[in-house]
């Protein structure tokens, strides 16, 4: 199943270096035990481009009319009203998702619960198992046992960016001239099914090798813990110690209050901090979780842009912003900055829509290029028995 085999008249193996024939031999085995795999994760990345963009169109309850930002309630009337409604549920944390969207409220509870943010009223309330939660689990785990399936798909993923590196590799012309060069970067749109299928995989595969190898790579960062380590670790990272260090002196303790305060005082107070002194992009979009323990710490997330996001931690008794408290992107060194927008990086949020809408068409490709290559594939078998 060959992602960018080269053509050639001669025969498959004929004159090819020994190197070439296992290139040719692991392409092929790898891409059959993977194919099927790919597909499903190539069209459930697919949908899961727009997931955002999909929801807003057709889910009114997530959209409300903007006011301005003083209009806005506090977590504290947000968790209020939602008691009134759901009294016997509790109530883990909400998610403020700008001025013109609706608050997300975590309970527990397998529904997902939204409030208007200027009155409190609950506008919806849906099942958390829909379609793209469905699509997402298919994505992540095949539809399996996490354990089983997460596997599955991280060495699947692994194996396809092999597939990538041989498939250049079978690709790349002994030769350049004319010739060559038209039938390594053109498609005969006008030939014959079989040769229309032979350029769609040979030629397509190469134009979306880049990207397909950033999605493949990311989302083996997110699989593989020694991978991203080693990563951090080329990239110029520190040690753990010296991170530790930098943020201590880089964090401006906040000594407004030192007693304990209740957990909602201190959640609007949390929020109103984070909106007006702390995030920088977005600042209306704010995820407020309430402590289990009071011993556990406050967790605030903010600037949510572009799929990155920025984790706070807020001592529980003090309230003041905690060593292990992410900086803002931009003030990142490139280590933490990689690690931190991997997940950007992977679902093609990071330059917005643009980058989103050619994430898709490269996640379509690769879609493709396990179905062209075994269309291949069993056309070489037909013609071998037909020779025999």
């Amino acid at each position: 199943m060959n992602i960018f085999k080269s053509r050639s008249s001669k025969p498959p193996n004929k004159g090819k270096s020994r190197f070439s024939k296992i290139n040719a031999w692991l392409h092929l085995w790898l891409g059959l035990g993977s194919g099927i795999i790919v597909v499903i994760m190539a069209i459930t990345g697919c949908i899961l481009v727009f997931e955002h963009e999909i929801k807003e169109l057709t889910s009114p309850y997530l959209n409300v009319e903007a006011q301005s930002p003083d209009k806005l309630l506090p977590p504290s009337q947000i968790y209020a009203a939602v008691q009134k409604v759901l009294p016997n549920k509790e109530i883990h944390g909400v998610w403020y998702n700008g001025l013109d969207k609706s608050i997300k409220v975590d309970i527990e509870s397998d529904s997902l619960i939204y409030v208007n943010p200027y009155n409190g009223k609950i506008t919806g309330m849906v099942d958390h198992e829909d379609f793209f939660h469905i699509m997402d689990e298919g994505h992540r785990n095949l539809w399996l046992d996490r354990e089983i399936g997460s596997q599955i798909t991280a060495w699947a993923t692994f194996i396809f960016f092999l597939l990538l590196i041989s498939g250049l590799i079978l690709w790349f012309p002994k030769k350049w001239n004319k010739t060559t060069r038209n039938s390594s970067f053109k498609i005969k749109w006008d030939a014959k099914f079989k040769r229309l299928n032979y350029d769609l995989h040979n030629v397509m595969g190469f134009y979306t090798l880049i990207l397909a190898m950033l999605i493949a790579f990311t989302g083996m960062l997110m699989s593989f813990h020694w991978l991203r380590e080693s990563t951090y670790w080329i990239s110029g990272g520190w040690t753990d110690e010296k991170d530790k260090k930098e943020q201590v002196v880089a964090v401006k303790k906040d000594t407004l209050s030192k007693q304990q305060m209740d957990k909602l005082a201190a959640a609007d107070f949390l929020w109103k901090k984070v909106r007006t002194e702390i995030a920088k992009e977005n600042k209306e979009a704010v995820i407020i979780h309430f402590p289990d323990d009071p011993k556990e710490d406050f967790y605030v997330c903010t600037d949510m842009y572009k799929g990155v996001w920025r984790d706070l931690y807020f001592d529980s008794k003090t309230l003041e912003l905690l060593p292990k408290s992410h900086k803002y992107i931009g003030d990142e060194r490139f280590s933490k900055w990689l690690m931190r927008s991997n997940y950007s990086l992977h679902i093609g949020a990071v330059g917005g829509l643009p980058t989103k809408i050619i994430y898709f068409l490269a996640s379509l490709i690769c879609a493709s290029l396990p179905i062209t290559g075994f269309y291949i594939w069993c056309g070489k078998k037909k013609k071998q028995k037909t020779r025999a």
